[in-house]
């Protein structure tokens, strides 16, 4: 194994790496908004959203 191959293979696994990563993180952030997104459907609102008008707690 030469020097260079080592180095070169070293810099393709840490891009698959991180590639592999910024994938996971992405396709996760997308299925909690769509279960975000089904909960304000039915109803379920954050607690940090403006309350709706007419409804005081």
């Amino acid at each position: 194994m030469t020097h260079t191959f080592y180095i070169a293979m070293s810099y393709g696994i840490a891009a698959l790496i991180s590639l592999c990563l910024i994938t996971w993180v992405w396709l996760d952030g997308r299925a909690r908004a769509k279960e975000l997104a089904e909960l304000e459907a039915s109803g379920i609102r954050r607690r940090s959203a403006p309350k709706p008008e007419g409804k005081e707690a």
